[in-house]
């Protein structure tokens, strides 16, 4: 009965929506534009090469790793010290966004880890790679880009320990449970390497332009397709030789539960975040100036409004620079422009729907609560002493 009153209730809102709703103005036909607009940027430029791969991903761990694997590194009797420590700096290797980062967190948190270590990759995912630290130095100074570095993996420690405190309990009850350990059906080496191939077409095929057209970073984006190329073909070489069709199937299988769970919720949460905010230099629902008049200086109410303002808007991985770049040429202060780095690529309207789907109301509320919050300690301690 509960259910068909909520269907009811959402049937009587989007009909009172789309009645009221005043088309004629500008200002929500420009919303609508840009929501379609960012979904459409988001599908070219994220499914492909982002979510598919992290879905393919995320089917592995769910089927190739066993559940008693996972509860030795990331349960809640593992070693805190390895597990915090692989969990915080996971960042520096994957350079995803707040989405793609999700199926890999849901991977990891169904097959047993523990609400600490699986909250501290979920923010240290999104919120730190090498490219992303190297790109803000260069942009925004280097004392922004090493005070991001520190921070984000100092909070993913943080967030996870506070996450593991809170639901303590929880966790308790699942350590006292007995799993067996599953019987390896090949060497560690082999689904290393198979999960290392998978992470590396994820890495290589997103790899992006640097400023400087010299250097290391420069080479890998030059040679990107070849690297990529390369592991797609020792990809192939791995699945005909080394998996049975049973296991293949079971694979697919797994990451179709996982596309089907996350991608409608993006989807969503893109149109929703496009429709409010719209995209970086154009018009939402919410006027741009609101948000540029809101976050000079370094006052307590400007680092916790642009905490909380980045949190609900999607960034893609390293366009929060060029972002910033542009509102501190407009005035905002250096400390709310590091709360914008530490909640802004790390969460987004879409990231909070797919994660509540994952583990639940509450525990999503403690998280994205426990990053606004520490982002704006972070950005008012940090303008205190830089915002010149």
């Amino acid at each position: 009965m509960a259910g068909e009153r909520k269907k009811l209730l959402l049937i009587i809102s989007v009909f009172l929506i789309a009645y009221f709703i005043p088309v004629d103005s500008p200002r929500v036909q420009g919303a609508i534009i840009e929501a379609v607009y960012m979904v459409n940027d988001y599908a070219r430029e994220h499914v492909l090469l982002c979510l598919i791969p992290a879905f393919f991903i995320a089917g592995g761990l769910s089927i190739f790793i066993s559940q008693g694997a996972v509860l030795k590194y990331f349960g809640a009797k593992a070693n805190k010290i390895l597990s915090y420590t692989v969990a915080s700096l996971s960042g520096t290797i994957l350079a995803v966004c707040s989405c793609t980062i999700l199926p890999l967190f849901a991977g990891i948190y169904k097959r047993g880890a523990g609400i600490g270590p699986a909250t501290a990759f979920l923010y240290s995912g999104p919120a730190i790679n090498v490219m992303a630290i190297i790109v803000t130095a260069r942009v925004l100074g280097v004392e922004m880009g090493i005070a991001r570095a520190i921070s984000a993996v100092f909070f993913s420690i943080i967030i996870g320990l506070i996450m593991h405190f809170i639901y303590r309990n929880e966790q308790k009850e699942e350590g006292d449970l007995f799993i067996p350990e599953d019987e390896e059906t090949r060497p560690l080496w082999k689904n290393a390497l198979y999960f290392g191939t998978m992470v590396g077409i994820l890495v290589f095929a997103n790899w992006g332009r640097p400023i400087d057209d010299n250097g290391i970073w420069a080479s890998i984006f030059n040679y990107k397709w070849i690297l990529t190329g390369f592991l797609s073909l020792l990809l192939a070489y791995i699945l005909i030789n080394w998996f049975d069709k049973g296991e293949l199937k079971a694979w697919t299988e797994s990451t179709w539960d996982f596309a089907k769970q996350i991608l409608p919720l993006l989807f969503g949460g893109v149109i929703i975040a496009g429709l409010l905010l719209g995209r970086p230099g154009y018009e939402g629902l919410i006027p741009s100036h609101w948000v540029e008049t809101l976050v000079g200086g370094n006052s307590l109410g400007a680092n916790f409004f642009t905490s909380l303002a980045g949190a609900f808007m999607y960034f893609a991985t390293l366009t929060e620079v060029p972002i910033l770049e542009g509102l501190i040429g407009a005035g905002m202060g250096k400390g709310p422009a590091l709360a914008l780095l530490l909640a802004g690529p790390a969460l987004s309207l879409p990231n909070m729907l797919v994660i509540r789907s994952v583990m639940g109301t509450k525990k999503t509320i403690v998280f994205v609560s426990l990053v606004i919050i520490m982002a704006t300690i972070a950005g008012l301690i940090f303008g205190t002493f830089f915002n010149i």
